[in-house]
């Protein structure tokens, strides 16, 4: 069985209501990226923080995956499909996907300020007096932007074995993530699907200007 590694973005989720991580002023839901997605603006204003996160987590609670994002799971049953994500929702493994790593955290998890690897479920509001097991505060588990990404190792292994990649609803502009691609075997069928791609020419290359829904059955009649 082939391995189909895929990778996705923000573009894969925003057909079920979820916005883009940022429009091109850089900001996210009317915040500065800066306030809400790097330490020092949690340090600066832990609140602002927890609560932009709050909502955001919410929001999961009031879309569904899309076609998609169904799709993708169905391929499992002729494929040995890995999912390697950059979004922070959970839209893949609600639509099925059994195998998908998350390289920039998950909305519907939270950690402790004191150790990175004490890591909960957490479904509800993240609130100032919230205390792991030692005592100190709970954060999103959400890589923010000057932190390391703990599972790209693991997403470098997978692309190393890949058989066919795919891309999805990503500019594959923002590393270390858009480094992946590299890491694939040499002469590995890569398929990318975005409705205004950004990609250089590349011999294995082949490009489907649509957004996830119609691009991602285009390539099922591909590759089935």
């Amino acid at each position: 069985m082939k391995h189909l590694v895929v990778l996705t973005g923000a573009g894969v989720s925003a057909e079920s209501g979820i916005n883009t991580f940022r429009d091109a002023n850089g900001l996210w839901e009317g915040h500065d990226v800066m306030e809400v997605a790097t330490p020092e603006g949690f340090a600066a204003n832990p609140e602002l923080v927890l609560n932009f996160y709050n909502q955001r987590r919410k929001q999961l609670f009031e879309v569904e995956p899309n076609q998609a994002h169904f799709d993708l799971a169905e391929l499992e049953k002729d494929f040995k499909v890995s999912i390697i994500t950059q979004n922070v929702d959970d839209l893949h493994e609600r639509a099925g996907s059994s195998n998908v790593i998350h390289l920039h955290g998950e909305l519907r998890k939270a950690k402790s300020c004191f150790d990175e690897n004490d890591i909960m479920t957490w479904e509800k509001d993240i609130l100032l007096g919230d205390l792991c097991k030692k005592g100190h505060q709970l954060r999103p588990h959400i890589v923010w932007f000057g932190e390391a990404v703990p599972m790209m190792d693991k997403a470098i292994d997978i692309c190393e074995t890949a058989d066919i990649l795919m891309i999805i609803g990503t500019s594959m502009q923002v590393y270390p993530a858009a480094g992946l691609k590299d890491y694939i075997p040499e002469n590995t069928p890569v398929y990318f699907i975005d409705p205004k791609p950004h990609v250089k020419n590349h011999k294995n290359l082949i490009v489907i200007p649509e957004k996830a829904t119609i691009g991602v059955k285009k390539i099922i009649k591909i590759l089935t």
